[in-house]
């Protein structure tokens, strides 16, 4: 609220003949600028100031060393120069007896790295909600079965261990546990990111977070708290989002040394004007130490690493990229290990019909229509992508009688037409005396159904994840680029390593857990690698947070893209090879970009400084310096606005 019209009073000064500000007078409107510019400095910037103090302290210079010494210097001149001008020699004045003053410059400056803080804060509240999407999976409250068998609801926080709970179809586990009565299908996405659930059954485990789908079970809770495999979970996204260490910017490199050699020449100028040049030695001297600190003030510095990242941020958003920040874009260019997960990210994540092969004397809209008949009564993921087939083909199903019943992890049977049919996998129908003949058994990771009809086999359903378009093409673009590839998926390593061939991927880690997935992450980056992890799921979380880059697919879960800091909102593979693009491209702009800032004050530092006054009695203005360091934030503004159009 100050800066932006002080900015639009300044320049319009200069770029119009406005007659009221002539009528002010410059040196009432040099006192408007002050009383502007004082809050921005005093308040606002305090806290670069003491960070910019701390780092001379420590003699760890970097960007806020930079930003205190030009903006502290381009104040405190501009406040002599407003005040007391006439300490200032005859050259450095204007006709009307002031000096030139830069409160705009220190004020824009502020403003701008204020925006990159916001930046950066908002960021940081948006993976606190990674968090408390993860601690929703948890139910608030749990129906638990005393001595005497009664039911009464409790906190979940208060389960303990070897309490009997009641898990109705459709409800979350809220601990960890063994099944002790009852029979059920739990979809545990949360640990494999797979699709189809598992069946459980008395003596099978329970895992917090996951979801009962079909059957009421009564359980026994072994771990709870800060035990069961949920909080786990939690913990080592938190731990993974607090350890990562910011990622040290180029400038801040630079600026150790350019930082201690700028403020040397300045000091160097002084002292030289006030032993060789000409009276009044002390302004003269003042004015040259002032110019070499204005001119190496980081307008441009500050430009360079923003600039490009707000234009690559809109083009990423423009091709479904979405950027969380600037080190995420730092980090995608310079991994060298990038690890996909199987399920929702290389593949499509929903089960699919693939192939229909009927049996002699059988057509495939027969078994088709059969199958999917009895299976619209089920809520299985299989059950479902069978009837989408049917609706694809438009295929008229037929009535299914009273009898239907479902049998958990095994299939489906009914009547149809008064012929009794049977959905399943080979065991179901082998354990209703149905014979399948032995060519039919698939070993290449497909998931197979089986239909009989009246005891006798019509035929077969081959269902897949698909891979998803694009894949397999993207995948070698990333291998071409030296780029190495992991699939880590929480499915058998058969089907893993039957997409991983697909797609021609050589390193494959099957049936892990999320803390498996994590650790992976962590082997890697402890040998040195840097790495990217790409994932949709909830339980890809802890490992899109463990990583130096974590790249969530658009359509996954909540949890993941708010752990990952970059999202690919279609989902599409080849978006992540767009990404990898994009982030090569803009740490070349950013580097560009330094070069230019440097390189105006690598030349104009001298200068300023009064090199060209011996022969050609040139002395730069602090007016001049503040031109070249404009200069120099334009050059980098049009260099940046380039990569919008690449």
């Amino acid at each position: 609220m100050f800066t932006v019209p002080l900015v639009a009073l300044v320049m319009a000064d200069h770029l119009m003949d406005l007659p009221w500000l002539a009528e002010i007078g410059a040196r009432r409107f040099q006192l408007l600028q002050l009383i502007l510019t004082l809050p921005v400095v005093l308040w606002c910037a305090a806290p670069f100031f003491r960070k910019g103090w701390q780092s001379l302290k420590t003699r760890q210079y970097n960007m806020w060393t930079l930003i205190a010494l030009g903006v502290g210097t381009a104040f405190s001149y501009s406040v002599v120069a407003t005040l007391w001008p006439t300490l200032f020699p005859p050259g450095l004045r204007n006709a009307d007896g002031t000096v030139a003053v830069y409160y705009e410059a220190a004020a824009a400056i502020i403003l701008l790295v204020l925006v990159g803080q916001l930046i950066e804060a908002r960021a940081s509240a948006k993976a606190e909600n990674s968090i408390r999407s993860l601690l929703d999976l948890a139910p608030q409250n749990t129906i638990v079965l005393d001595d005497n068998g009664n039911e009464r609801s409790i906190p979940t926080s208060d389960i303990t261990p070897d309490q009997r709970l009641v898990i109705k179809p459709g409800t979350s586990i809220p601990v960890d546990g063994v099944v002790t009565e009852g029979e059920t299908s739990v979809d545990e996405s949360l640990l494999s990111g797979e699709a189809l659930p598992v069946r459980k059954q008395t003596g099978d485990t329970l895992t917090s977070g996951t979801l009962n789908t079909t059957g009421r079970i009564i359980m026994t809770a072994t771990r709870t708290g800060a035990e069961t495999t949920l909080a786990k979970i939690i913990h080592l996204v938190e731990s993974a989002q607090n350890s990562r260490a910011p990622i040290q910017s180029l400038a801040d490199r630079v600026a150790r040394w350019f930082v201690p050699g700028v403020v040397l020449i300045a000091l160097a100028a002084g002292l030289a004007w006030m032993v060789w040049g000409p009276a009044p030695q002390l302004p003269y001297a003042i004015a040259a130490t002032v110019s070499v600190l204005i001119i190496a003030c980081p307008c441009a510095l500050g430009l360079a690493t923003p600039m490009s990242v707000m234009v690559a941020s809109g083009r990423g958003a423009r091709e479904g990229i979405l950027i969380k920040n600037a080190s995420a874009l730092q980090s995608l260019a310079e991994c060298d290990t990038i690890i996909f997960d199987k399920t929702g990210t290389l593949t499509q994540g929903a089960p699919r019909v693939t192939a229909i092969h009927p049996a002699d004397g059988n057509s495939e809209t027969r078994v088709l229509s059969l199958a999917a008949s009895l299976e619209q009564a089920s809520e299985h993921p299989l059950a479902s992508a069978v009837v989408q087939a049917s609706r694809d083909r438009n295929l008229t199903l037929h009535a299914v009688d009273d009898d239907f019943r479902a049998i958990i992890g095994e299939g489906v049977r009914g009547a149809c037409d008064g012929h009794t049919v049977l959905v399943g996998n080979a065991r179901f129908l082998n354990d209703n005396h149905v014979a399948i003949p032995q060519s039919e058994a698939s070993h290449d990771g497909t998931t197979e159904i089986f239909v009989s009809e009246d005891g006798r086999f019509i035929g077969r359903i081959s269902i897949t994840d698909p891979v998803r378009a694009n894949a397999h093409k993207s995948v070698a673009t990333l291998q071409s680029r030296g780029l190495t590839i992991i699939m880590a998926s929480g499915d058998s390593l058969e089907t893993s390593n039957v997409i991983a061939n697909n797609l021609g991927i050589d390193h494959v880690h099957a049936r892990l857990l999320p803390k498996d997935k994590a650790d992976l992450v962590q082997e890697l980056k402890a040998s040195g690698h840097k790495v990217a992890f790409a994932g949709d799921g909830i339980n890809d979380a802890p490992a899109l947070a463990a990583s130096d880059v974590g790249i969530a697919m658009g359509g996954g879960a909540d949890v993941a893209i708010e752990a990952a800091r970059i999202t690919l909102l279609n989902g599409d593979v080849a978006a992540l090879v767009r990404a990898h693009t994009l982030a090569r491209q803009t740490m070349t702009n950013i580097k560009q970009n330094l070069g230019f800032a440097f390189g105006y004050n690598g030349i104009g530092i001298p200068i300023a400084a009064g090199v060209l006054y011996p022969v050609f009695g040139i002395l730069l203005s602090p007016i001049f310096a503040a031109a070249a360091m404009s200069l120099s934030s334009v050059s980098v503004i049009a260099n940046a606005l380039r990569l919008g159009r690449a």
